[in-house]
């Protein structure tokens, strides 16, 4: 599964290595000819950091940001899945120890705080991990 995913966007900045690129997300839907008038249609501009070799790029140059599928599959475990688990066993343990619905609710949503902030503080390292590409259009 060699397959990479691609958003087309223009470069905002470039500071030593890393472009700023603002791309455009749309919902599935977005392409379609009753977007205007329907409330279903969502799009949001969102600024991605990509590798940008010194020199190979400029600013405003329109490019494809490119990514590994299996970024999405992490990005989604960390911010989604990981957190619901906690969540989840927490409910369960608390009700086993007789806690109470709303103490094991209130308890698994303070763990939240704890999980959310180590995940902010490992954003460099993330940021390492989650590495994202430019690629010149063809134009």
């Amino acid at each position: 599964m060699n397959q990479q995913i691609y958003h087309t966007g223009r470069i905002e900045r470039i500071e030593d290595n890393t472009a700023y690129v603002r791309i455009t997300q749309r919902s599935a839907c977005a392409g379609c000819h009753a977007q205007s008038i329907c409330s279903a249609s969502e799009q949001k501009e969102k600024i991605v950091e990509a590798i940008a070799p010194a020199g190979q790029y400029v600013e405003g140059e329109q490019v494809e940001v490119c990514g590994k599928p299996t970024l999405g599959w992490q990005a989604v475990l960390l911010a989604f899945v990981y957190p619901w688990a906690l969540l989840f066993l927490t409910l369960i343990i608390g009700m086993q120890l007789q806690w109470g619905e709303v103490v094991s609710g209130t308890v698994g949503l303070l763990l939240l705080v704890p999980y959310y902030y180590m995940v902010y503080r490992m954003r460099d390292r993330l940021k390492r991990r989650f590495v994202f590409t430019l690629k010149k259009l063809n134009s």
